[in-house]
């Protein structure tokens, strides 16, 4: 694909984010995320591909834009076919409470090579480059932390773990603290959050628990295109999450889903841009005079380039990325 698509793919992305930054603090998640979903429609309509939506804001029925299944893109003949993973605003509770790390993420790949996740939930095992290839999904807690630790040439005791707060998690929290690990909780985010084990600057080295398998698709972009590990594996809770599986052609949910299974090849893209301060990325600031500025990046899987880009937005020339 046209590596010029990285810099479309980041003011989708910004667009996003300058229109949810508006409700930090506010308390209102959904209005929130229906200003970055309206952000980015907004301007996927400006970008040269043929897009379908394959990862989104829920089916037809439940979204009015940037459903699964939704076509978007400019849609030109000679444009290229594409799937499009989004999520408009990863961390929707955090925004409402004013909270860090919320972030506007977007994956794209050629037609057929991002898996279609259901939405429910999958177990997770994130690793940056470091540690790629050390850690495996069906091995035991403490051999994966031993391992990791050894490629990164720490102590277990230096070694950073981050997972959901959630109760599911909470006989892994202790057994990690037996091993004197560290843990960084977090609330929400799940995307953010895996994708800080594949930068060194964050302190994280690697994600484990159980979150949404939507977003674990999306995170796993980012992981190729940093070259870091990603594993997962669905986790249905009823047979109508069995039988959903089965309707998008994952007939096994006992496999694990590697990195090629999730995104295909090396022609993927990964773009995003913080609302909120985070560790990996400065959130929306305001200044006066119609001025805002973003703090984004954007990563291409084929050359493994990673650019961080921040922007002064006037936005009284730029109604696309305003409310």
């Amino acid at each position: 694909m046209n590596r010029d698509l990285a810099l479309n793919l980041v003011r989708v992305t910004e667009a996003a984010a300058l229109r949810a930054a508006k409700f930090l603090g506010r308390g209102d998640k959904n209005a929130a995320d229906q200003a970055a979903v309206d952000g980015m429609r907004h301007m996927f309509d400006t970008v040269h591909i043929n897009g379908v939506v394959v990862i989104g804001e829920g089916e037809m029925d439940e979204a009015p834009m940037l459903y699964i299944g939704e076509k978007i893109g400019c849609e030109d003949k000679d444009a290229p076919e594409v799937d499009i993973a989004v999520d408009p605003l990863d961390g929707t509770n955090l925004i409402a409470k004013g909270r860090p790390n919320a972030i506007s993420v977007v994956a794209m790949a050629p037609r057929g090579c991002l898996l279609h996740a259901p939405d429910m939930y999958m177990d997770k095992i994130a690793v940056g480059p470091a540690a790629k290839g050390k850690v495996d999904i069906n091995a035991p807690l403490e051999e994966n932390l031993k391992n990791v630790a050894k490629a990164l040439n720490k102590d277990i005791s230096d070694l950073t773990v981050t997972m959901l707060d959630r109760p599911r998690h909470e006989e892994t929290i202790e057994r990690i603290r037996r091993l004197g690990a560290r843990i960084k909780l977090f609330s929400d985010g799940d995307v953010g959050a895996a994708i800080a084990a594949g930068f060194e600057h964050t302190g994280v080295d690697i994600l484990l628990g159980i979150g949404g398998a939507p977003e674990g698709v999306i995170a796993a972009v980012a992981m190729k295109c940093l070259g870091g590990d990603f594993q997962g594996r669905l986790v249905p809770y009823s047979e109508e999450e069995r039988e959903r599986c089965r309707k998008m052609g994952i007939e096994d949910t006992d496999k694990v889903l590697y990195l090629d299974d999730l995104v295909k090849g090396d022609e993927a893209f990964f773009a995003a841009t913080g609302v909120s301060d985070g560790e990996l990325l400065k959130g929306v600031v305001t200044y006066g005079h119609n001025r805002s500025r973003t703090h984004s990046v954007i990563m291409r899987a084929e050359t493994g380039t990673i650019r961080f880009i921040e922007a002064i937005h006037q936005l009284d020339r730029k109604p696309g990325y305003a409310l």
